[in-house]
């Protein structure tokens, strides 16, 4: 039962995660959200240290405090863009979170036991939220269309269900250089993506490709600090 319910509290963190990734780019657009999700690098360096009980990083905070330095450019001269940082910042202090406790929970349990209790904690967290906050962010409609079943379908299974199972398995399958150099990319790609489906390069002063620059740099360095460590071992 203690593990029952410690893996729907850690659902919770997940799904809370999703909903300010997406609100951050409801309140600004998908690139800013991404080089937000990009600071999950420094609150992992600060909290796995402490919630797994090892010796923290100095070089991964150090980096991590240069991708919150580009962001902080950002935030500091797109002011159209300050709700959305804030609530992206939120996203991954809760997106690194899960990650970290979950490979504790897979010491013990399979990766389809945890996303099954995890993924249902979320749901079920969410649906009791979900009236309150109709009450203070009322929606244009509240069920959703034709067209949004078959998004939230792709959503839901390929963006979601079936991306969890794989990354729970890849925890267990493949080297921590390759795991933490997906991550580091994930914002790269995204950002990239996001310029060609959306034409959202149009919208971003220099402020954003300034900061921007610090951040790849960062990404950059921790992918040599990640690849030098594994060398090691």
């Amino acid at each position: 039962m203690k593990d029952f319910l410690q893996i729907f509290g850690v659902g919770l963190i997940a799904a809370l995660h999703w909903v300010t990734f997406y609100g951050s780019i409801k309140y600004s657009n998908v690139s800013v959200a991404l080089v937000c999700f990009s600071s999950i690098g420094f609150f992992t360096a600060i909290f796995e240290p402490l919630i797994l009980r090892t010796k923290m990083d100095l070089r991964e905070v150090l980096l991590g405090l240069m991708v919150i330095g580009g962001i902080y450019i950002i935030f500091r001269f797109d002011p159209q863009y300050k709700i959305g940082i804030v609530v992206g910042i939120i996203s991954a202090l809760l997106g690194c979170l899960f990650p970290v406790i979950n490979r504790i929970f897979l010491r013990k349990h399979s990766p389809e036991t945890v996303t099954l209790y995890e993924l249902t904690g979320g749901f079920l967290s969410l649906s009791i939220i979900l009236p309150i906050y109709l009450q203070l962010f009322p929606a244009d409609h509240n069920i959703p269309t034709t067209n949004d079943f078959l998004w939230l379908l792709v959503l839901s299974w390929f963006c979601t269900v079936l991306a969890f199972q794989l990354s729970m398995n890849a925890l267990k399958s493949i080297s921590a250089f390759t795991v933490n150099l997906t991550y580091n990319l994930e914002p790269v790609y995204g950002i990239l993506l996001a310029f060609a489906v959306y034409q959202e390069n149009k919208d971003l002063g220099f402020s954003f490709y300034a900061g921007l620059a610090i951040i790849i740099l960062a990404v950059a360095l921790q992918t040599v600090n990640v690849y030098l460590k594994h060398k090691a071992k």
